[in-house]
């Protein structure tokens, strides 16, 4: 069939049938390679990018062939650097977006996939883990800000549980004779039996620099703020090792977020008061059909402010919000 030399009307111009704004239309998991330079060598790595803008109310639709062609320049002409800003090529196509689209707000999220080399804590032999590398940024009225995220995955050891077991051993050592001196002593050199959970970090910090620190330091940050660390090969001494940690540092999903914010303030000094900071834990059950998770978000500042005093200070910005400016 013979191809139309002209085209119909342009629809998304058009005016819809209800004219009402939109927050938000776009593309999701919109699979993409981008380049990641390691030292001198280019890397490719699969990611999903989502792309929203707004809509005013006499438009019916945005143009969708345009985020594409966005983010296809955009990843063309950008190669991410060992200091792995990807959160750097979401502001990018998220500026391009608003002139595209003609639009107020632009919001971008590219999750990839970042392998890491570790090595096992006993026998030192090399592992390959994967980890999650998240880029968000926002153009509001003029103004972009952007953050990076990381997620790690852990264990977590119930303290609740642990709790009910050794209550039930020292009974039953009460019960065999010994004395508390030597119960006590037992119950502290014992690893004491709990179950385990499975567990998945993630942490996103911002700032209005956009100098946010090193993956790898944050993905650190991650995994310390759990009982213990997971390894994808494991040899016997490892697995020892790890099963043992996790025991002695029992973890509600709580304690991990709570961590994971008391983490990120001893060990970025340097960052700002106002910068911004998420930090999200899930812990997949294991004696339960249900998952349990626990977050906080806010500014650095009051994080800090609250570690220092213990108050709640009322500041829980989220990330939409900071993003958009409105943490003042």
């Amino acid at each position: 069939m013979r191809a139309r030399t002209e085209l119909p009307e342009d629809l998304q111009e058009s005016a819809p049938p209800a004219p009402i704004a939109l927050t938000k239309a776009g593309v999701t998991r919109s699979a993409k390679a981008i380049r990641i330079l390691d030292g001198e060598r280019e890397q490719l790595f699969q990611a999903d990018i989502a792309c929203h803008s707004d809509l005013n109310p006499s438009q019916k639709g945005v143009h969708m062939s345009r985020f594409e062609e966005t983010v296809n320049a955009a990843i063309d002409r950008v190669v991410i650097g060992q200091a792995l800003q990807i959160e750097a090529l979401a502001e990018r196509i998220a500026e391009v977006v608003v002139e595209s689209q003609r639009a107020l707000r632009s919001e971008v999220t590219i999750r990839a996939s970042y392998p890491v080399e570790r090595r096992t804590p006993v026998s030192d032999i090399a592992t390959q883990e994967m980890y999650g590398l998240i880029g968000v940024a926002a153009v509001t009225d003029g103004e972009s800000r952007r953050a990076v995220g990381v997620t790690a995955q852990g264990m977590n050891a119930c303290p609740c549980a642990q709790g009910l077991i050794r209550a039930q051993a020292e009974d039953a050592l009460a019960d065999d004779g010994f004395s508390e001196e030597e119960i006590d002593r037992i119950v502290r050199l014992v690893p004491v039996a709990t179950h385990n959970q499975r567990a998945k970090g993630t942490l996103y910090i911002g700032t209005r620099s956009g100098d946010a620190p090193d993956a790898t330091a944050m993905l650190d940050v991650v995994e310390s703020s759990m009982s213990s660390e997971i390894y994808e090969l494991l040899k016997r001494p490892d697995e020892q090792y790890v099963v043992d940690k996790a025991h002695r540092r029992p973890m509600f999903v709580e304690d991990s977020v709570r961590e994971m914010v008391r983490n990120v303030v001893e060990c970025f000094t340097d960052l700002p008061d106002d910068a911004f900071v998420h930090a999200h834990q899930a812990n997949f059950e294991t004696i339960h059909t249900h998952d349990v998770e626990a977050e906080r978000s806010g500014t650095l500042g009051a994080m800090r402010a609250e570690i220092s005093s213990g108050e709640d200070s009322g500041d829980h910005t989220t990330l939409r919000e900071w993003l958009d400016a409105k943490n003042g």
